[in-house]
């Protein structure tokens, strides 16, 4: 592998900086949290990363902010959480999470009540890794998330926490502010796995659209491809590293 150098300010890091192979092998599979402003942000972005590390023997969790489900009444509820419920078998997470916080709204809620239920998501998790949405995605929720988020990978207060990344939210991350554009610094290969990966995200019927819908399989497929074709693999998934601090130790 090569190595990758963590996001710092707006310096521009080199792109890509970091491809992880179907070769290579974790030796010790850790823990990973990813954190989802709402339902399908989990898969939209990290998906075929979550299947291929589960695979490979890591514990997968899955913290969910909002039910991403504007006021539609009990019925509308029923079936969001049955979709919940579905993703979370088909991914077999360890453990969900659930904060049911306010969609489109959490730049309303305070920012301690946000913290305190991402802080004690890791602190029953000991996650290794944590992925989280992009800083610049054109959603409120994914700002504060990521913001807060970030707050809660504090090595002194968080000592498991090895690794954070950002993922791609497709028609999030494409919107983002110019000044701040997504520039991925790790590809993770997940040949093999991007077929699961939109069946899973077919379980989110109001979600899934027709083409050009950005949320659209022929999207989702097209991402991989071209992430792929920048790691030289047949598809893959991008993040950008914030912070690896085996990397930064060089261990």
């Amino acid at each position: 592998m090569e190595r990758a150098e963590p996001v710092q300010g707006n310096r521009r890091p080199r792109c890509p900086a970091l491809i992880e192979r179907r070769t290579a092998i974790n030796a010790q599979p850790g823990t990973i949290l990813v954190i989802a402003p709402h339902p399908d942000d989990e898969t939209l972005g990290p998906g075929g990363t979550l299947l291929r590390r589960r695979e490979e023997g890591w514990a997968i969790h899955w913290l969910l902010v909002t039910n991403g489900q504007h006021a539609g009444g009990e019925a509308a509820d029923a079936g969001r959480d049955r979709e919940i419920d579905a993703i979370a078998e088909a991914y077999g997470f360890g453990e969900v999470f659930r904060l049911n916080m306010p969609v489109s709204e959490l730049h309303l809620v305070p920012e301690t009540e946000l913290y305190f239920g991402i802080a004690a998501a890791i602190r029953e998790t000991h996650p290794t890794e944590i992925l989280l949405p992009f800083r610049s995605d054109a959603h409120s929720d994914h700002h504060a998330v990521n913001t807060i988020g970030w707050s809660c990978s504090k090595s002194f207060r968080f000592p498991s926490v090895r690794r954070v990344m950002m993922y791609d939210t497709p028609s999030e991350t494409d919107f983002a502010h110019p000044g701040d554009p997504f520039e991925p610094n790790v590809l993770i290969d997940i040949t093999g796995y991007l077929d699961r990966k939109l069946e899973i995200m077919g379980l989110y019927e109001s979600e899934l659209k027709k083409h050009p819908f950005p949320r659209s399989p022929e999207v989702l497929r097209a991402r991989a491809t071209l992430y792929g074709a920048m790691a030289g693999c047949r598809e893959a998934e991008a993040f950008m590293l914030m912070r690896d601090i085996d990397l930064m130790t060089g261990r």
